[in-house]
């Protein structure tokens, strides 16, 4: 079953393609492709908000390649993990976001 995540931003065309180069980094770490989709964006009070499915063969690869990151974050389920380390992943990529758990 695949992870999606609602992304919000105030910048969607700087976001989307900083989101997407981060992805493409990813998938190329954990050798992985088309392991992720986009969904189209919709706007609402000043952001704009989009969804990120992340395919089962990627999420695995995440968890196999960065379980010791994984395991630093002490509380909730493994979709709360997830959902924190893809949020402060994109921000080490410079990406300003929220993201949000919307389906494990």
């Amino acid at each position: 079953m695949s992870t999606t995540l609602e992304i919000g931003t105030r910048n969607y065309s700087d976001t989307r393609l900083a989101i997407k180069m981060a992805l493409s980094h990813m998938e190329t770490l954990v050798g992985i492709i088309n392991g992720y989709q986009l969904s189209e964006p919709y706007s609402k009070f000043g952001w704009t908000f989009f969804k990120l499915e992340i395919q089962p063969n990627l999420q695995i690869g995440i968890e196999k390649k960065f379980t010791d990151m994984l395991e630093k974050y002490k509380r909730g389920t493994q979709s709360d993990k997830i959902t924190q380390f893809m949020g402060d992943y994109f921000k080490s990529k410079g990406c300003e976001i929220k993201v949000k758990l919307l389906d494990y």
